[in-house]
């Protein structure tokens, strides 16, 4: 999630956890505790691709993160010495905070790869947008209320813990929706024969009420749109070649490998001139895409490598619009 959020979240979270005990510290703490994960970003691993697929990996697992939490329990009390009493109540709050971060990034379509060094295989049940309004909102809410109710504790406390039981029943309305989504859009995959691979169903920006299905097979991609208003047999899929001939002399080559494995299967392959470049088909929109790389050169006859580079993002901020509209009328194009 974007940070904002992640800080909302933290201090809704510390507040809730102990803000009974050590006051206002606990909305400060829990927000620095819930954007120390992010800061992996800054990290350079060495390549674009290496940056790409190692973000939200160490530094969101919990593994990793439960080791951090006494170090970060120690900082605080060398801060706060006349909290030592509340030494457990630091100790799971952080935890609590850190835990409730990478667990919310799960559901985005990125990934988070929260069992680091058991499993590598990033978490991703993508039912919400990166940035989503309903979500963040009452987090804000309800930790201004806590800031502003200073001693009158009792009912800046309720509010926080509404805020937060708000944006945890709207993640579980996010999860309701996925599952009936992806529902209908296997339906519609079988009423139109289209034999798919693997299938992905994730909500476009902003707002869980419009989804985007994304379905490949070995030779192409299809994509198209569902909002939970349409009629069941209203989702109309355009289909794309993927153009994987073009990366088949790369195969061996670790950043191909990569972005096979970090992608699941969701890319596509395109020549740019003479550059040979992969694109993540999950986030973004026919033909816009945030994350595509040059990873090879087309010679004559043969593609050799190239060194990574990541190219510029693709946006059309014309789009956000077009949901709207999509969201209210099947035949609205995106």
């Amino acid at each position: 999630m974007d940070s904002i959020t992640q800080l909302a979240l933290g201090a809704a979270v510390g507040e809730a956890a102990a803000g009974r005990q050590v006051g206002r510290r606990a909305l400060l703490w829990g927000a620095i505790a819930g954007t120390l994960p992010d800061l992996d970003v800054f990290i350079p691993f060495g390549d674009a691709v290496r940056d790409f697929t190692y973000h939200r990996g160490a530094s969101h697992s919990l593994f990793v993160l439960l080791a951090l939490t006494p170090l970060l329990v120690w900082l605080v009390l060398k801060l706060y010495p006349d909290t030592a009493g509340h030494r457990r109540r630091w100790f799971v709050m952080i935890y609590l905070v850190f835990a409730t971060h990478v667990l919310l990034d799960s559901f985005t379509v990125y990934g988070t790869q929260i069992f680091w060094p058991l499993v590598t295989t990033p978490m991703a049940w993508s039912t919400i947008f990166i940035i989503d309004p309903l979500y963040t909102v009452p987090l804000l809410l309800g930790i201004i209320a806590a800031l502003i109710a200073g001693r009158r504790y009792s009912w800046g406390h309720l509010a926080n813990s509404f805020g937060l039981v708000l944006s945890t029943g709207y993640l579980a309305w996010t999860l309701g929706m996925k599952l009936h989504v992806e529902n209908v859009a296997r339906n519609a995959l079988q009423q139109q024969n289209i034999a798919a691979t693997d299938v992905l169903t994730t909500p476009s920006p902003f707002n869980s009420l419009l989804w985007r299905i994304l379905v490949v097979d070995d030779r192409h991609y299809y994509e198209g749109y569902y909002s939970v208003l349409d009629d069941y047999s209203s989702i109309s899929f355009g289909r794309h070649s993927r153009q994987l001939e073009l990366v088949e002399p790369l195969r061996e080559i670790w950043p191909v490998q990569r972005l096979r494995w970090f992608t699941k299967n969701f890319y596509a392959a395109a020549l740019s001139g003479n550059d040979i470049v992969i694109t993540d088909l999950r986030m973004g929109t026919e033909p816009e895409y945030v994350f595509r790389f040059k990873v090879g050169e087309m010679g004559n006859p043969h593609a050799y490598p190239a060194p990574v580079e990541r190219l510029p993002a693709i946006r059309n901020y014309e789009r956000l619009g077009r949901v709207w509209d999509r969201i209210w009328d099947s035949r609205a194009e995106m």
